[in-house]
């Protein structure tokens, strides 16, 4: 049986995308293959690393990725995690569908507070993919 694209589209591939792509392969197992990328990759944030490795899901081996390598392939649904993404998002064949939720950029948060936004972002984004998968997927 095929599984299910599911690809999270951001600006940077740096947070949000790369949270969501580790929360759902931690929650779904191998029900879907989970992608993300950045329309301009900025690495992978440390501080993303670190609010994931507090929850037990380890993304230290993810890479940033530019949308472009992603390119041709088909996806049954494109998360955008930013309003950049979603204005930016390129066109992936499959007839997948768009589902779209702006997230607070944590790396943009004063340090004194970035790692309690990163958090947070991190559990609004869990919040999400629950109710996903609730939903059928």
């Amino acid at each position: 049986m095929r599984k299910e694209r599911i690809l999270f589209l951001c600006t940077g591939n740096s947070a949000r995308s790369q949270m969501a792509e580790g929360l759902l392969r931690h929650m779904a197992g191998d029900r879907f293959e989970v992608f993300s990328a950045g329309t301009h990759p900025a690495g992978l944030n440390p501080h993303a690393v670190a609010a994931m490795h507090e929850i037990g899901i380890d993304i230290s081996g993810h890479r940033s990725k530019l949308v472009d390598e992603l390119a041709g392939q088909s996806f049954d649904c494109v998360f955008t995690v930013c309003d950049n993404a979603r204005e930016a998002c390129p066109f992936f064949p499959g007839g997948g569908r768009r589902i779209h939720h702006s997230f607070e950029d944590p790396a943009a948060a004063t340090s004194e507070r970035q790692s309690e936004v990163f958090q947070r972002v991190r559990d609004e984004i869990g919040t999400r993919l629950r109710e996903f998968l609730r939903d059928g997927g």
